[in-house]
């Protein structure tokens, strides 16, 4: 079973009665106009690979599809409550996935819808998939900078050099670390609020780890390497439970944009 997904870049700006339908997709279509809000809606559909044409689904069709019954369905709501100086709260988004899919699902031949994903800024995104279309995951990515080394007391230098390499440096290295937490609730809870979404990640752990040396200032990395895998795992201890009625569902950290290690239950 192969997944494709397709990121379908658009703007709408809300006091415009149409927007420029515009002729470049790589950064969106319809285009917008002036100060206007820009989505990215993904869509993962599933499949097998026809072997006349060599695609899951022809991503011309996905394009079209979002275009025609997608972006009317965004379009309409952000201008009617804009104008209306309505807030549109994540139940609202989440509704509004709820419908696209229910607008999408049976558009894609063969194909099966599998997951759309709204992505509200380059760091915040909104999913519904087909595991459970009650339910919605919300994921936001973090930083943080510190400073760690790997070594094990049990090996000696020369095979701390050749397991751990340069990451065994006797006064250690740095990274800019980026974590992405992703939490999932009910689609009509209205009581979620980003700012204290944010505040229990910063509070449980960002604080904990940012700006440190993690082998002399994290208790947790003491006597354990503060590897990629064992920072994730640091992070899903904090973090699971402080949500409230919200569930921790995933947690992952880059250690840079090549290497990055994820948990989720």
């Amino acid at each position: 079973m192969y997944k494709l997904t397709r990121q379908v870049r658009f703007s709408v700006n809300p006091f415009l009665v149409e927007d420029s339908r515009g002729y470049n997709s790589y950064a969106s279509k319809p285009a917008g106009e002036g100060l206007s809000i820009f989505l990215e809606l993904s869509v993962e559909v599933t499949g097998s690979i026809d072997p006349a044409t060599g695609f899951v689904v022809n991503v011309s069709e996905i394009d079209g599809n979002v275009r025609e019954f997608a972006v009317p369905i965004f379009a309409g709501r952000i201008k009617k409550n804009f104008q209306a100086a309505k807030h549109t709260g994540l139940p609202e988004i989440a509704e509004l996935l709820v419908s696209v899919w229910n607008r999408l699902t049976d558009k894609f031949e063969t194909a099966k819808l599998n997951e759309l994903s709204l992505k509200l800024n380059p760091f915040r995104k909104i999913v519904v998939n087909s595991k459970d279309l009650t339910m919605v995951y919300f994921s936001e990515k973090f930083e943080f900078a510190a400073m760690h080394k790997l070594w094990n007391d049990d090996f000696s230098e020369q095979h701390n050099m050749e397991v751990f390499g340069k990451c065994a440096n006797p006064t250690g290295h740095g990274h800019n670390y980026v974590v992405e937490v992703t939490i999932q609730m009910p689609t009509v809870r209205n009581d979620f609020r980003i700012g204290d979404f944010e505040k229990i990640v910063d509070d449980e752990f960002i604080k904990l780890l940012d700006h440190k040396n993690l082998n002399a200032d994290v208790e947790k990395f003491n006597k354990t390497n503060p590897t990629v895998e064992n920072i994730v795992s640091l992070a899903w201890n904090q973090l699971i439970g402080k949500f409230g009625q919200a569930k921790l569902h995933r947690v992952t950290v880059w250690e840079t944009d090549k290497t990055y290690c994820s948990y989720e239950d």
